[in-house]
């Protein structure tokens, strides 16, 4: 019987508590979005950068720290926080700026880690530099969306770099002992059982810290809502999802910490697919295959 890592699972073990994430904003933007590289973005981003239950960015930082326990305190009974700067892309911009707000958050005694969203394409010397000088102090990883590895689906969902540099720069990461985990969406637009499980076989081999899945899901008033009306692809079906991600698991080295089973999506703006609604079932179906297929993991 193969025992695989969850979130929960592997934080409780490293601190001996339970761990809860701080989802912050700190204002940052995003090269797809401001004009460098375009002013679309990935064509699935929603206009917070995929973090819209993160802290209001108007706040200061101990404000949205504090707002952020007081949201979670309903449902976790945590001392010690993670925090996670969410909102677009967090090694993009001023990197001596961008320091000094991470070394203020990890001298909080609240604090015992540091997760950064960022871009594969935004890993430079001066942010590897700062990285490692902020991984010397805390529990430090960063959170990359790769998506996929197929160069097709990297242009449509406009990534706006190719597989080539992703791969490229996280090895870097790997040489400098700094931990990354991975983000791959299921159902992107044309994409074969095999495409999804070839990314995730990649996966595999480069062996990162971690890793999320998510089911494509389309909202109002996004450019992929405006894609889907114009092409209609096909829309993944939740069966299709929860087996995917079963594989997945199977596939993956069981050391590899599984930080989410399926995204959160706006109800208000959701479009397809509308199981996507109801996250706990799609993750009580999950746990119910794995334990059909005597893959236990801790939820």
């Amino acid at each position: 019987m193969r025992r695989f890592l969850s979130f929960n699972d592997y934080f409780k073990e490293k601190f001996n508590t339970k761990i809860a994430k701080l989802s912050l904003d700190i204002g940052s933007t995003c090269p797809n979005r401001d004009g460098t590289l375009s002013y679309r973005g990935c064509i699935f981003c929603s206009e917070r950068g995929s973090g819209d239950f993160a802290g209001d960015r108007l706040l200061s930082i101990d404000n949205q720290i504090n707002q952020q326990k007081y949201l979670l305190s309903k449902k976790w009974n945590a001392t010690k926080f993670i925090a996670y700067f969410q909102n677009f892309t967090n090694t993009y911009g001023n990197i001596e700026s961008l320091e000094k707000i991470y070394t203020y958050v990890i001298k909080r005694d609240d604090i015992i880690g540091l997760s950064i969203a960022t871009r594969a394409d935004c890993l430079g010397d001066d942010v590897m530099e700062m990285l490692k000088r902020l991984n010397e102090k805390t529990f430090l990883w960063l959170e990359i969306g790769m998506q996929t590895i197929n160069e097709n689906t990297i242009n449509i969902i406009n990534r706006g770099y190719s597989h080539k540099i992703f791969d490229e720069n996280v090895k870097k990461l790997k040489n400098n002992n700094i931990k990354f985990l991975t983000h791959i969406i299921f159902g992107l637009p044309y994409e074969t059982k095999e495409d999804m499980l070839n990314t995730v076989k990649y996966v595999k081999a480069l062996h990162p810290f971690g890793i999320k899945f998510h089911s494509l899901y389309i909202q109002n008033y996004s450019d992929l809502y405006n894609y889907y009306l114009e092409n209609k692809f096909d829309i993944i079906s939740k069966d299709d999802y929860i087996n995917l991600v079963c594989d997945s698991i199977e596939i993956l080295p069981k050391d590899i910490v599984i930080h989410r089973l399926t995204g959160d999506a706006d109800k208000k703006k959701l479009i397809e697919p509308k199981w996507c609604a109801d996250k706990l079932s799609v993750i009580s179906s999950i746990d119910k295959e794995l334990k059909n297929r005597n893959l236990p993991i801790i939820i």
